[in-house]
């Protein structure tokens, strides 16, 4: 049924990963199809570091790629062979990006209970589902 997986996951939150990822590996298992997992570093962190955007970006996703690389070795089997990647910028808007990017047929995340700031801003997640061209699997905590 699906070709191509993309699991989204912010490493500074378990949450974002603790159900999802298991839940994107069962997929890939059950249809036989490419894993890829995917990190975004937002304009605003890159800021915050207090350093020029252009400079800080080489070592922020370096950085990230790493500690990418260390969750799915921890994580995933081996045998899914899965792939990672790491964006830059709007959250939702690199994940689809990276999804168009790698060919995902199906994007799996994680959303948490809405409070307050995610009716006033609107939540990444939510975000993705609406604008998605491609199935997006939710999975809540």
């Amino acid at each position: 049924m699906y070709k191509c997986i993309l699991v989204a996951v912010d490493l500074d939150e378990e949450s974002s990963w603790h159900k999802a990822l298991p839940a994107a590996v069962a997929l890939a298992q059950a249809f036989g199809t490419r894993l890829w997992v995917a990190t975004v570093i937002r304009d605003v962190d890159a800021i915050l570091k207090g350093a020029v955007i252009a400079q800080i970006y080489e070592q922020l996703v370096s950085e990230a790629g790493d500690r990418l690389k260390i969750l799915v070795k921890s994580q995933v089997p081996v045998v899914l062979q899965p792939q990672t990647v790491v964006g830059h910028g709007s959250i939702y808007g690199e994940i689809l990006r990276i999804a168009e990017d790698v060919g995902a047929d199906l994007v799996v995340m994680a959303s948490h209970r809405p409070e307050m700031k995610d009716y006033l801003i609107g939540a990444n997640t939510a975000r993705i589902v609406r604008h998605a061209r491609i199935s997006v699997l939710v999975v809540r905590e």
